[in-house]
């Protein structure tokens, strides 16, 4: 039993499980926000599960095709796959199981979420693919995120409408913007294999500015939202707090300073995240 939990809290590191912080919250958002005719708490269990299983076969099977590249990059060498301690066919199950929990936890919400899952592990996959011929990559990630909020919104409705939709682009916008910033770290790395990125192709200066961009993008998007839906209007100060967190992210970072980069990418953004679920829930309930 205690092998097998030290496998589980192994393959949970692979797949850096606690990030699943950024999109978790702006999917449940996003079921609030769709519940005006009430939600059941089977439907936010299988939306729990799709989420963990969509986004736990997306990170092994994107640590599976960049093994090659973790394997040579100074900063990711340490990671299980290129490490040795998580094999190849241990990561591939992950990937099959994962896959096959998503698809069971749509058909349990309803029978379109049945119908459009294949597309959602296509997406996630694709991703991971896209690093090897577009700078693009970045908003590519971000619309793999950005698909959890309709997803969440087709569960409980059974529909698409424009709130997810909006929210999807918000989610897309965002996590682009931080992706960038990351990205920003492997700049030479990246020139030297081949890869593609913002900060490879234009430099860490530009790709600072396209993310502060990026992310004025995802704080007008999610103030849109207040006037597609009824909202109380402590939601608007919930995305000036997001707005501030995102400034104060930036001034985290500079074109020749990237020391704290992992505070900026982790710590602010998990804020970001859970802080709206929180004001979006409290909105919700007062509107």
């Amino acid at each position: 039993m205690s092998g097998g939990f030290e496998r589980v809290v192994l393959w949970g590191r692979m797949i850096r499980f606690s990030h699943s912080v950024f999109a978790l919250p702006f999917a449940l958002a996003s079921a609030a926000l769709a519940s005006a005719e009430g939600i059941r708490a089977g439907q936010v269990l299988w939306i729990l599960v799709a989420m963990i299983g969509a986004r736990s076969a997306a990170m092994a099977f994107n640590r599976l095709a960049d093994q090659e590249w973790d394997a040579r990059n100074p900063r990711t060498a340490a990671r299980e796959l290129p490490a040795g301690v998580v094999g190849r066919g241990e990561a591939w199950g992950l990937v099959v199981v994962s896959s096959a929990v998503l698809v069971l936890a749509a058909a349990m919400l309803n029978r379109l979420c049945l119908a459009l899952s294949p597309l959602a592990l296509l997406v996630v996959f694709g991703y991971s693919y896209t690093k090897r011929f577009t700078p693009m990559s970045h908003l590519a990630l971000g619309f793999a995120l950005g698909i959890a909020p309709v997803g969440a919104w087709i569960a409980v409705r059974g529909t698409v409408a424009a709130v997810p939709v909006v929210l999807g682009l918000a989610v897309t916008a965002w996590v682009a913007g931080f992706d960038t910033i990351y990205a920003c770290q492997d700049v030479e790395f990246d020139r030297r294999e081949g890869l593609h990125s913002l900060p490879a192709r234009f430099g860490t200066g530009t790709a600072l500015v396209v993310a502060r961009a990026l992310h004025v993008a995802a704080v007008g998007l999610l103030a849109a939202i207040y006037w597609l839906t009824p909202l109380h209007p402590i939601y608007l100060a919930g995305v000036a707090g997001v707005a501030a967190l995102l400034a104060y992210e930036h001034s985290l970072v500079r074109h020749d300073d990237l020391s704290r980069v992992d505070v900026a990418f982790f710590t602010v953004n998990g804020w970001v995240s859970v802080g709206y679920l929180g004001v979006t829930l409290a909105a919700r309930v007062l509107a």
